[in-house]
């Protein structure tokens, strides 16, 4: 055996070690809860030793005798849970009390990309004003540059001058913010 082939050979089990490592590494995940279950379900999965992230929002509910500030889900019915791709952390997520499931696209449970979540963690810690829009997909994607908001990417809405779609496409949601006062890089 020459010795590039045994340096071939060594290199390519040190990347397939890699690439199992790198799969095993915790991702992720949206799931679906039961309407007004997501703060239960994820206080389950907390108790359970899970991440979860449960974006939320501050809303003033007004009745016939009081107004009151309210939080809520910022995507109703849904939360996103970190966990490794194995079937037993799955197969314990799926055993909490309140979950429809994890979100899935033919069949096949894909990964939110981190970047989507730190950019909405970033402009919910920034409270940024911002509202709810449907889904779009990208078609101009820019980067704010500048400000508190600095780095956040999202989807250049041309009929609006001025707003930016965050968008989670594991969720299909977005969230409008606007722009003034910050530069846009196309991406």
């Amino acid at each position: 055996m020459s010795a590039s082939y045994a340096l071939r050979a060594s290199a390519l089990k040190a990347a397939a070690v890699t690439t199992v490592a790198a799969t095993d590494l915790p991702q992720w995940f949206a799931i679906k809860t039961r309407y007004r279950f997501e703060k239960k379900v994820a206080a389950q999965l907390v108790q359970k030793g899970c991440e979860v992230y449960l974006p939320l929002r501050t809303e003033q509910h007004l009745w016939s005798d009081r107004q009151k500030a309210v939080t809520v889900a910022l995507f109703p019915g849904y939360a996103f849970v970190q966990i490794d791709s194995s079937r037993e952390a799955r197969h314990r997520v799926l055993q909490t009390a309140g979950l429809i499931g994890f979100v899935s696209f033919g069949g096949t449970v894909i990964p939110v990309p981190v970047k989507q979540l730190e950019d909405l963690r970033l402009l919910l810690l920034q409270r940024q004003p911002c509202s709810l829009r449907p889904f779009e997909q990208s078609v101009q994607r820019v980067r704010l540059r500048g400000g508190c908001l600095d780095g956040l990417e999202g989807v250049l809405l041309r009929h609006e001058s001025g707003t930016v779609l965050i968008s989670i496409e594991a969720v299909q949601r977005s969230i409008a913010v606007e722009t003034r006062g910050y530069e846009l890089e196309l991406i």
